[in-house]
């Protein structure tokens, strides 16, 4: 299997390669076959690397090439595959290829579907390079790579000028992540002598506490601009600029899941930084509830799920924080099936709606797009909560953790902003599928199903919403299952010791019964009570114009953006304007104008002398004899 490692990134590489260099001339739907073809062959490889790491737990390593080799720096160009690198290899290879499949029919008529699919691909490829990485610089190249991948897939549609300013904010914020990730590989290198994951996590012991704690704080910057925590999450709801299905790329499987792994590949410098994990547990939980109440008033069907993304993220980072990392990646897997499933299900309702994304002019779509309603009800009951879905389960550790760690004013906090992802959620699916339509005539004669390569894709994304929390069931519970991905973690990694540490909660059976009642009755509640408020026409989402008070507090967002823009973008834009006057134009132009023409006036001076005269040339030769018979002699 060694072998064959390699082939997982550099098939969606050939993909990339292929439909980048020649997807132009080819039909697109061999394009397609070769984008998602290449994809699934990853995928079918990734589950032979799962199964092999479930008989063997020692970790798949090849290491290809030396990269870098200066002074006491000595960087291999290495992939692994230990039990939690394979994992997201899984999760971003088999939901990656669902959404290439799914993309087949939803970008059919674009005339750019194969730079589509190249980006796609390449896409794949960055993030496949983060999480099989042997070493920091390794998981920083791929960082870098989802990013450029980002700018180029949300700002696809480049003609519009939105769209492209939402790509370069999305490409500015993450630079600034970026610059605290590179930060805190500097001192990694300086502390330990190096990048590689097996010599610094072996070298943990003897570190100063102080280090490591600058450490995780630079390394969670760059995880906050990545997976779009506060104060860097403002550019993740922008990204919905892009099509859909990058969407629905960006925030169930690959880019924002990068910041919790890179925090769970690093459990063990976290676990001797306590500062820095309640850093991560503070940020995590108010950017879950800041976050949350913005979706309770977003009518664009894509900005709800983006601010529900950036939400279910704080969740994970307060997972982390408490030091249930278990937990936090649990709730990737289970987000990653139903957020996969709420983007494309949207990305259906817009196709059949021909492009129409505010709710308030949908309505009654469930008799017109049959499929699509009941996935995107199974997505809505999984992510808030509803009884044996996978998010119940997953978000159910969470608030355990959160109880067992933090206690109840913590525990009360994060089962707040979980029943505020049930209001907008229940207030999302029912204000666009309930009730009658209020789109125009036009809108209801375009109105239909999405085909089967769009539709079979949201089925098997739903019975995994369904069951996907079968994966990590609690152990109270005695389902057969119980802690099976925790015991899966568990598994020897890069330096023989476990990836992530078993945590005992030490909470009583009773008090986790207890806790699981009572979320699952709220999430109950809120869809029951939800459905009577926004079913009715009278309680339907009002005009922008009509906003008052704090509804439309949240409905701008609480007005981040627009601080940014006062506190950051104008002053950049003021100072670029002053130097760009006069320090370009005044300052640099003006000396190279100057110098110029002053070499021309002193050309033009000295032109008069070559007039023809044979009398003046004389006279120059004479004087240039004097003056060099007095250079002799003075």
């Amino acid at each position: 299997m060694n072998a064959l490692l390699p082939l997982i990134p550099f098939l969606p590489l050939l993909g990339f390669a292929v439909n980048g260099l020649f997807g132009k001339k080819l039909p697109k739907s061999l394009v397609g076959i070769i984008g998602s073809g290449t994809l699934l062959g990853a995928f079918i490889l990734s589950v032979l690397c799962f199964q092999q790491l479930g008989a063997n737990s020692e970790p798949i390593q090849s290491d290809l090439y030396r990269f870098l080799s200066v002074g006491g720096l000595d960087i291999n160009f290495g992939l692994m595959a230990d039990r939690l690198s394979v994992w997201m290899m899984l999760i971003v290879t088999g939901v990656g290829f669902l959404i290439h499949v799914y993309s087949i029919g939803y970008m059919h008529d674009d005339e750019g579907f194969y730079k589509f699919f190249a980006y796609l691909n390449l896409f794949i490829f960055s993030m496949l390079l983060l999480v099989m990485g042997t070493n920091f610089l390794m998981l920083f190249f791929g960082w870098e790579g989802v990013g450029l991948c980002s700018y180029l897939l949300i700002g696809f549609w480049y003609e519009n000028r939105e769209y492209g300013a939402a790509a370069r904010k999305a490409f500015i914020m993450n630079r600034i992540g970026d610059l605290g990730l590179l930060l805190g590989m500097f001192l990694i290198f300086y502390t330990f002598g190096s990048l590689d994951y097996a010599t610094v996590f072996a070298k943990l012991e003897g570190a100063d506490p102080a280090v490591v704690t600058t450490i995780c704080l630079l390394l969670f910057v760059g995880a906050m601009g990545k997976s779009a925590q506060i104060p860097l999450y403002t550019w993740l709801p922008d990204a919905m600029a892009g099509p859909t299905p990058v969407s629905a790329l960006i925030h169930a499987a690959t880019m924002v899941t990068a910041g919790i792994y890179l925090v769970a590949r690093c459990n063990g410098m976290f676990e001797m930084a306590p500062y820095a994990q309640a850093v991560v547990a503070v940020v995590g939980l108010a950017t879950s509830i800041f976050t949350a109440l913005i979706g309770l008033r977003q009518n664009d069907i894509k900005k709800v799920l983006a601010y529900s993304t950036v939400s279910q993220l704080g969740l994970m980072f307060l997972s982390l924080g408490m030091g249930a990392y278990v937990s936090a990646m649990f709730h990737v897997t289970t987000h990653a099936f139903f957020k996969a499933l709420l983007f494309l299900a949207a990305g259906s309702v817009i196709h059949g709606m021909g492009g129409e994304q505010d709710i308030r002019n949908m309505g009654g779509l469930r008799k017109h797009m049959p499929i699509t309603f009941w996935v995107f009800l199974i997505g809505t009951f999984a992510i808030s909560g509803f009884p044996l879905l996978s998010g119940f389960f997953s978000k159910d550790e969470i608030f355990a953790a959160t109880f067992a760690h933090g206690g109840a004013i913590w525990w009360g906090l994060a089962a707040a902003s979980g029943l505020l992802t049930a209001v907008y959620m229940s207030r999302l699916l029912y204000v666009t599928f309930f009730g009658e339509f209020r789109g125009t005539a036009e809108q209801k004669h375009h109105l239909h199903e999405s085909p089967l390569v769009m539709t079979v894709p949201l089925m098997v994304l739903a019975v995994l919403s369904v069951v996907g929390g079968l994966l990590n069931t609690p152990h109270f519970l005695h389902l057969g299952n119980d802690q099976w991905l925790a015991h899966w973690f568990s598994g020897n990694g890069v330096n023989g010791t476990p990836i992530i540490p078993l945590a005992e909660m030490h909470l009583e059976v009773s008090t986790e019964w207890m806790l699981m009642g009572i979320a699952s009755a709220l999430a109950v509640l809120v869809l029951i009570v939800t459905y009577f408020l926004y079913s009715k026409p009278q309680n339907l989402p009002v005009a922008d114009s009509e906003q008052q008070g704090l509804s439309k507090v949240l409905a701008n967002k609480f007005y981040v953006d627009e601080l940014y823009n006062f506190l950051f973008v104008r002053p950049t834009e003021y100072l670029s304007k002053i130097f760009h006057y006069y320090v370009d134009i005044w300052g640099i132009d003006g000396i190279v104008e100057r110098t110029g023409s002053g070499v021309q006036a002193l050309g033009g001076y000295f032109r008069r002398l070559q007039n023809g005269n044979i009398e003046y040339y004389l006279i120059g030769m004479v004087a240039g004899a004097v003056l060099l018979f007095l250079s002799m002699y003075l």
